[in-house]
């Protein structure tokens, strides 16, 4: 298998890691709806199994949880994966949120107890919100590096002038924005930006949130549980919603010539950008893991990538 190294770390990854978003589970302001405990835990290790080597989570993914199920799965596991978390999202006794840079070594504490480990191989700003507080949180985040709390440091959705602040105070291993077929708003800027300095990138919602994994329909759109972010998504909504159905029905065209999914190409695409070291890919279960496992070796053809392009350039 195909193993990509990550920025100035020593970790070589591979292509596709398993993303523990969603099971933070229900009942928080960015959930995806309920989680069964049980299935994200045998859908870690199924991913563990396969060969996927990184874990990327967050503390505020389920307000804690997702770390701590994360943190039980690889526990019980023998292989031990490189594990990835964020901060700088926190919350109250309310459930209520905020984004702040000034309790991240407070945060990193909460983070290893839930993980259950001594160190962090990634540990990154979540947003980088307050802007004015930039330069104090990534101070803090090298202080950590330095104590040994956490191996390397990174940033998610930071801009090319935000990376640069941060560059002056230490370097940056890697840079985690969205990025898919439905959201290309970093090919312009940062993308080039990470090239041209050695910094790596991990792109999440390579599947653009499930839109394009080729099981979403409208019926189910229609459907999802009440405190799924989803259900207010703009792409998740009329008139997009039709747009990106219609593309994702190409994708599922493309990869039943070759025995694939739709997501497995929406993934496939994102990974032919020279700059992405590796995408992050959620799983709910085991059998979600085992339907994008085939994108750790399956690449596009030129002639499909232009294919894709036809249609987005037609139905802009």
């Amino acid at each position: 298998m195909e193993l990509r190294q990550l920025g100035n770390s020593e970790m070589w990854l591979t292509p596709i890691g398993f993303g523990a978003w969603a099971i933070g589970g229900g009942n928080w302001a960015f959930s995806w709806g309920p989680q069964d405990d049980n299935a994200s835990i045998a859908a870690i290790r199924k991913a563990i199994d396969l060969g996927i080597n990184w874990i990327d989570t967050a503390a505020i993914y389920g307000l804690g949880h997702s770390e701590t199920i994360v943190g039980e799965a690889v526990k019980q596991s023998p292989v031990k994966p490189f594990l990835f978390t964020k901060s700088g999202m926190v919350w109250d006794d309310r459930r209520g949120i905020k984004r702040t840079l000034l309790e991240i070594r407070r945060e990193v504490e909460d983070s290893l107890r839930r993980l259950q480990v001594e160190a962090i191989d990634l540990y990154q700003i979540h947003w980088p919100v307050e802007d004015a507080d930039i330069e104090e949180g990534w101070t803090a985040m090298a202080e950590l590096k330095h104590q040994g709390k956490v191996h390397h440091i990174g940033v998610s959705n930071f801009s090319v002038e935000q990376m640069e602040r941060c560059m002056k105070i230490a370097p940056i291993t890697s840079l985690q924005p969205p990025y898919s077929l439905l959201n290309r708003a970093v090919e312009a800027e940062v993308l080039p930006f990470c090239m041209d300095h050695g910094i790596g990138v991990i792109n999440y919602s390579p599947q653009a949130s499930g839109l394009l994994s080729g099981a979403m329909t409208k019926e189910r759109v229609a459907n999802l549980p009440e405190d799924d972010f989803r259900r207010n998504a703009k792409q998740f909504q009329e008139p997009l919603l039709s747009r990106n159905l219609a593309l994702a029905d190409l994708l599922r065209q493309i990869g039943a010539r070759r025995g694939v999914s739709a997501g497995v190409v929406a993934i496939a695409w994102t990974l032919a950008n020279p700059a992405i070291t590796a995408a992050i890919v959620g799983g709910r279960s085991p059998q979600q893991v085992e339907g994008v496992w085939p994108a750790v070796t399956y690449r596009l053809t030129r002639e499909e990538i232009q294919e894709i392009q036809s249609f987005m350039d037609a139905n802009r």
